[in-house]
C-alpha cells in the first residue's frame, strides 16, 4: 500500500531529542555553542580515576560513542589529582565528568563558584551540565557534567550519547548511530533533577526457550550448567543505563545469578545497578540454589533453622554490592507457601529476615528491603498483617496490566514508600503470553499515571520475558518512570513514539510520523486480545464483517511497514526489521492463519468450493510463519539465532505448545455436486447457505430462503454472497421484485474450476430510500442459475426494511438496525464539575480510546446533574415491551482501593441514575473476581442494564464516573438488532 509523505513535527536536521529532558547537543555551530567536534578534532574527555568506576566506564563509552558518530574517538585523560598532569599545553575544548563529593577536581569548581550544583546537592540521580570557560589552567572552554551520584554522572555521560545520535538499542536492536560532521553543545545551562520513581527496571523472566537457547549459543559457559554469565549481563547493564534505568531482576528459570557466574554481581554494582530478585526469591538468592545448596524441605514451618542458615549466606555473599533485598516468602516453584497459618508464619519470616540483615548492616532501617505483595500475598498484606514501615511495598497487576491495588491515603506516609510489578509477558491462567509484544502503550500510561499519582512510585518493575521482542514498551516504561514530568501527567504516548521514531530512524527516513504511527496502530491492535488467546472464531466471520475488518487492518499496517523497510540503506533495515517489521508483519501472518481457517470452515459448512483453497492457504501461511522465525535466525549471521524460537500456535490450555500446530482445517469433495446444486448463496449476518437443508437456514421461512438484517436509512448497507459449490460452471441472475431495490451486480458467471480463494461474488443492496415506502416492509428476491437445484428449488432473498427518519435539526446518535452503537469519546456534551473533568486516552482499548475521570486521585463522584458527566443524545424509534439493554464496555481495571470499588452510573432522560460496580472483590482474598480470566483476556468489562424508553423520539443517555479509574469505551443500546461479535458493533450513525 502506497502513503503520501508528511513533514515530521520533530526537528532533525539539527539535532535530535533524547527521550525527555532539555536539548542541548546540535550539529551546526553558532556563537553561544562550544564545538565538542568538527573536522576530525576532538574534546577532550577527563575522567577522574578516584570517581566511581562506572562513572569512567561509561566515560569510555562516549568515548566510543563519538567514534560511531563522527569517526573519532573523544581522546580520553585520566587524573586522580591535578587535572593538567598528562596535558602537554593547552585543550580548547573539554568534556569534565566527576560525581559531587568523589571527584575533587569537580567540587573545587563548586567551592570556587564556578558552577553551582545547589538544584542538585543531595538528590537522587540528578547531574548538572554547564559551559565554562577556563576551568583549569590547560584548557580553554569545557563542558561540566557534575552528578549528584554516581548515576547522576553516569545519565549525564549517556545523555550526551543519546543526543548525538546512538540509540540505547545499538547493540540490542542493532540500531545505527547517526553520522555528523560537527558536533556543538549550547552553553546555555542544563539541570536533570531526581527521576519520577525511584528504582525503574526489568525483570528477565520465562526465559525458555529463546533467550536461554540465545544466551547459550553466544556465551561461555558457567557454572551448573548455566550461560547467563557476566559476559551477557554487562550488555543488559548497559543498555539498562543508556535506557536511564536502574534496576534489575536477573534470569531465574534455569539460572543463579550469585552463583552462575561470581562476577556478575561485581559487575551490576561496577556497572552501577541495583539488584534485587524476585517476589519468590529472599535475600539475593535464587529460588534454583535451594535444590544445589540448600538442606531439608523449603518449609519454614518445620526447617526454619536451615532456611535461615541459606538465607544468612546470601547476605553475605551480597553484602558488598548495591541491592534491594526482597523479604518474605513463597512456597516453592513459585507456590503458595502451605500450612494454613500463612500470616503469623510471614511475620517470623520477616521479622527473622531483618535480624539477619541487622547482624550484617549498622542500621537495618536504612537497608532497602521490598516485600512483593504478589498473587496470595496480597491477601496476607489485607488480612492486618502488620510490615515495618521502611519497607518497600511492590503492589502488583493481575499478570495481564491491570493493578490489583494502590497505596491508600494512610499509607503513603511509609518511609520504604510503594512501587508496582506490572507483567508485558507471562506464564499461567488463563493462558501464556511470551511471544512477542503485545503491549499497549496507552493502557501502560494509564495504570502506571494512576500508580505514580498515588504514589506508588519507589519502584517500578515490568516483567520483560525474553527482552527482545519487547525494545519499545520497555523503553517507554523506563521513560514514563524517569522522565514522568515529561511523559507522564497527561497521555503523551504519540509525541513519545514520534521521539523514539526520530532517533531511531530519522537520519535515514524523512517521514518518521509515518513510523511511529505505525508502531502505535500495532500496539493498538495487538493489544485487543493477545496472540495466544486468540482462535479461529474470536473475531466474529459473518457479523458487522469484523473478521474481514480486522485483517484488512493487519494487511494495510503490514504493507506500510514493508513500505518503509523497502526505502531504508540497507544497513539500517535490520533495525526496522526487528522493533518495526517483524511483529508487525507476524501479526499479520498470526492474524491470517487463524481467521482463514475460521473462514476455510465456515466456507466448508457452506460447502463452497472456496474451501479447498483456502485450506491450503492457511498451509501456506502456517509455513510462512516459519520462514519468518528463520528470517530472524539468519539475520546479521546469525547474531539473534534463537531468539523467535517461542511457540505460539496451538494453544490447548495455559502452557506454550510444545511444538507449533496449524488451526484444522477442512477439505472438501471437490469431484462432486452438492445435492442442491453447483450454486450457492450466503448473506450478512448469517452462517447458512441455500439451496437446501442447512442448519442455520431460517426455517420459518423454508430451506431454500435466507433473510438479511433489517435495514433502515442509518443503517450502513448489507450483501449477499454467490459463490460456486460443485464441478459446474454457475451463471446467476438476481430478481428484486421491488423498483426502490437494487442488487449490484445483479448477474454474473463463477467459475467451478477457478480455485482462488476469491472466487465468488459479493452483491451490494442498495436502497433508494427517497421512493421506498414508509414504514417496515419485506422485499422479495429469487437467485436463478444455469444449473439445477437437485431436489430443492432455486434460492431467494427476504430484505425487511424499515422506513423511519429523524428529524433533521437532531445532532446525536440514530438507531440503526435496532440498536445504537457509540464510541465513549463521541459524547454530545462533557460537563465538569468540582475540578473534576474526563480526558480521552486514543487508541485505547479495542475499537478507538477511552474515557476516564481527571484527576485520578479525586473524591468519590456522586450521580448527580451538577457533577462531572457525559450526555449522549440519541434518537431512537423501537419501543421495547421489556426494556431496552444498554450495555457499558469498560476497561478491565481492578479496585485499587478496596474501600472505593470502582463504578459508574447510567440514566436515560430523566429516570433514576443506576449504580453499576464494574467488579466485586471475591469473599475469599486468595481468589481473583468472577469472570476475571474472560475479562482479563478480552481485554474488557461488560456491564448490562435495563432502560424504559416508551416512547420514539429524542433521549439523552448519560453516564457518570464514580470513582477515578473507570474507563469507558463503548456504549450499545440494543432494541432487538444486536448481533453477537468481539467488538460489539460498530458505530452507528450520528448526524
Amino acid at each position: 500500500m502506497l502513503f503520501s509523505y508528511v513533514p515530521t513535527l520533530i526537528a532533525l536536521a539539527t539535532a535530535v531529542n533524547a527521550l525527555g529532558g532539555k536539548q542541548n547537543i546540535f550539529f551546526d555551530g553558532g556563537k553561544d555553542r562550544l564545538q565538542l567536534h568538527s573536522k576530525g578534532d576532538s574534546a577532550t574527555l577527563f575522567l577522574n580515576q578516584n570517581d566511581w568506576p562506572g562513572v569512567n566506564r561509561a566515560g569510555e563509552d562516549l568515548s566510543a560513542d563519538f567514534k560511531r558518530v563522527t569517526g573519532h574517538q573523544l581522546p580520553v585523560a585520566n587524573y586522580t589529582k591535578n587535572i593538567c598532569q598528562n596535558i602537554h599545553g593547552h585543550v580548547d575544548s573539554a568534556i569534565i565528568v566527576g560525581t559531587l563529593g568523589n571527584n575533587t577536581f569537580i567540587d573545587s569548581l563548586v567551592d570556587d563558584k564556578k558552577i553551582s550544583t545547589k538544584e542538585i546537592d543531595g538528590k537522587w540521580e540528578s547531574y548538572v551540565m554547564q559551559v565554562i570557560d577556563n576551568p583549569a589552567p590547560c584548557i580553554k572552554s569545557a563542558l561540566i557534567i557534575a552528578g549528584s551520584d554516581k548515576r547522576g554522572s553516569i545519565f549525564g555521560l549517556y545523555d550526551i550519547s543519546e543526543q548525538i545520535g546512538v540509540s540505547p538499542w545499538y547493540w540490542f536492536a542493532d540500531v545505527v548511530p547517526q553520522s555528523h560532521d560537527q558536533v556543538y553543545v549550547d552553553k546555555s545551562r542544563k539541570v536533570q533533577g531526581e527521576p519520577g520513581v525511584k528504582y525503574r527496571g526489568i525483570f528477565l523472566n520465562d526465559e525458555q526457550p529463546a533467550l536461554a537457547a540465545w544466551v547459550q549459543e553466544y556465551f561461555p559457559e558457567g557454572n551448573y550448567d548455566s550461560w547467563f554469565v557476566h559476559q551477557f549481563y554487562i550488555h543488559v547493564f548497559e543498555l539498562l543505563l543508556r535506557m536511564r534505568a536502574n534496576f534489575l531482576w536477573p534470569a531465574m528459570w534455569a539460572s543463579m545469578f550469585g552463583e552462575d557466574d561470581p562476577e556478575n554481581q561485581y559487575w551490576a554494582d561496577y556497572y552501577g545497578i541495583t539488584m534485587s530478585t524476585s517476589h519468590t526469591e529472599p535475600l539475593m538468592r535464587a529460588t534454583n540454589e535451594w535444590t544445589v545448596f540448600g538442606n531439608g524441605s523449603w518449609d519454614y514451618a518445620t526447617n526454619k533453622d536451615n532456611i535461615l542458615k541459606f538465607w544468612e549466606a546470601g547476605i553475605v555473599r551480597s553484602k558488598p554490592f548495591d541491592n534491594v533485598w526482597t523479604v518474605g516468602m513463597r512456597g516453592f516453584g513459585d507456590n503458595p507457601i502451605s500450612g494454613g497459618e500463612e500470616t503469623s508464619l510471614l511475620e517470623d519470616v520477616i521479622a527473622n529476615q531483618r535480624v539477619l540483615l541487622s547482624e550484617h548492616f549498622p542500621d537495618v532501617n536504612a537497608v532497602p528491603q521490598v516485600w512483593c505483595l504478589y498473587k496470595e500475598v496480597q491477601s496476607y498484606y489485607e488480612q492486618g498483617m502488620p510490615v515495618p514501615e521502611d519497607i518497600t511495598l511492590l503492589w502488583v497487576d493481575d499478570n495481564w496490566g491491570n493493578i490489583r491495588r494502590l497505596p491508600l491515603s494512610n499509607e503513603t506516609y511509609r518511609t520504604g514508600g510503594a512501587g508496582v510489578y506490572f507483567h508485558f509477558d507471562y506464564v499461567g491462567d488463563p493462558v501464556d503470553y511470551k511471544w512477542i509484544n503485545t503491549v499497549s502503550l496507552t493502557r501502560t500510561w494509564e495504570q502506571m499515571h494512576l500508580a505514580k499519582e498515588r504514589e506508588a512510585d519507589t519502584i517500578w518493575l515490568v516483567n520483560v520475558g525474553d527482552l527482545k521482542p519487547l525494545e519499545i514498551p520497555i523503553e517507554y516504561f523506563i521513560s514514563l518512570g524517569y522522565h514522568y514530568e515529561k511523559w507522564g501527567p497527561i497521555n503523551t504516548v504519540t509525541e513519545w513514539t514520534e521521539a523514539w521514531a526520530a532517533r531511531e530512524f530519522g537520519q535515514y527516513y524523512k517521514n518518521t510520523t509515518e513510523i511511529a504511527d505505525i508502531v502505535d496502530l500495532y500496539g493498538f491492535y495487538a493489544a485487543r486480545k493477545k496472540y495466544e488467546s486468540l482462535n479461529t472464531t474470536t473475531y466474529h466471520l459473518y457479523n458487522y464483517k469484523e473478521a474481514e475488518t480486522v485483517l484488512q487492518q493487519w494487511s494495510d499496517l503490514s504493507d506500510r511497514a514493508w513500505a518503509v523497510y523497502n526505502q531504508l540503506p540497507k544497513n539500517v533495515q535490520p533495525s526496522f526489521f526487528q522493533l518495526v517489521l517483524h511483529p508487525v508483519y507476524a501479526g499479520y501472518t498470526f492474524h491470517d492463519i487463524l481467521l482463514s481457517a475460521g473462514k476455510n470452515n465456515l466456507y466448508a459448512e457452506q460447502r463452497r468450493n472456496q474451501a479447498n483453497s483456502l485450506a491450503a492457504y492457511v498451509q501456506k501461511r502456517f509455513g510462512d510463519d516459519h520462514s519468518w522465525k528463520l528470517q530472524w535466525d539468519s539475520m546479521l549471521n546469525g547474531k539473534w539465532n534463537h531468539m523467535m524460537d517461542q511457540t505460539h500456535l496451538g494453544y490447548f490450555y495455559w502452557q506454550q505448545p510444545m511444538r507449533d500446530v496449524m488451526p484444522p482445517v477442512s477439505i472438501l469433495q471437490q469431484d462432486d455436486n452438492a445435492l442442491s446444486g453447483s450454486l450457492g448463496v450466503s448473506v450478512d449476518q448469517s452462517r447458512g447457505a441455500v439451496p437446501g437443508d442447512d442448519l442455520y437456514n431460517a426455517v420459518s421461512y423454508s430451506n431454500n430462503t435466507l433473510v438479511l438484517p433489517q435495514q433502515d436509512p442509518y443503517t450502513a448497507g448489507t450483501y449477499i454472497d454467490i459463490f460456486n459449490r460443485g464441478n459446474e460452471d454457475v451463471t446467476f441472475n438476481v430478481t428484486v421484485y421491488s423498483d426502490f431495490v437494487k442488487v449490484i451486480p445483479s448477474e454474473g458467471f463463477i467459475s467451478a474450476t477457478n480455485d482462488s480463494i476469491w472466487n465468488s461474488i459479493r452483491l451490494d443492496v442498495e436502497i433508494d430510500w427517497k421512493n421506498a415506502p414508509d414504514g417496515w416492509n419485506i422485499v422479495f428476491m429469487d437467485i436463478n442459475s444455469n444449473g439445477t437445484y437437485g431436489y430443492f428449488g432455486n434460492p431467494s432473498v427476504h430484505l425487511p426494511i424499515q422506513k423511519n427518519e429523524a428529524p433533521k435539526d437532531f445532532h446525536g446518535f440514530v438507531e440503526a438496525g435496532e440498536l445504537i452503537s457509540i464510541e465513549a469519546e463521541h459524547f454530545s456534551s462533557n460537563k465538569s464539575a468540582n475540578g473534576t473533568y474526563f480526558v480521552t486516552i486514543d487508541r485505547y482499548g479495542r475499537t478507538l480510546s477511552g474515557v476516564t475521570l481527571f484527576p485520578v486521585t479525586c473524591d468519590s463522584q456522586p450521580a448527580e446533574d451538577d457533577a462531572s458527566h457525559l450526555e449522549y443524545d440519541f434518537y431512537s424509534f423501537s419501543t421495547p415491551e421489556y426494556g431496552t439493554n444498554i450495555t457499558v464496555y469498560t476497561s478491565p481495571s481492578l479496585n485499587t482501593n478496596p474501600h472505593r470499588p470502582l463504578k459508574y452510573a447510567i440514566a436515560v432522560d430523566d429516570e433514576k441514575p443506576q449504580e453499576v460496580q464494574l467488579v466485586f472483590d471475591p469473599t475469599n482474598p486468595l481468589d481473583m473476581p468472577d469472570n476475571w480470566e474472560s475479562a482479563a483476556s478480552d481485554t474488557i468489562w461488560l456491564h448490562n442494564t435495563t432502560h424504559k424508553i416508551t416512547k420514539a423520539g429524542q433521549h439523552t443517555l448519560k453516564l457518570w464516573a464514580l470513582e477515578p479509574g473507570v474507563v469507558f469505551q463503548k456504549v450499545v443500546a440494543d432494541f432487538g438488532g444486536v448481533q453477537y461479535s468481539f467488538f460489539g458493533p460498530p458505530e452507528t450513525y450520528h448526524q
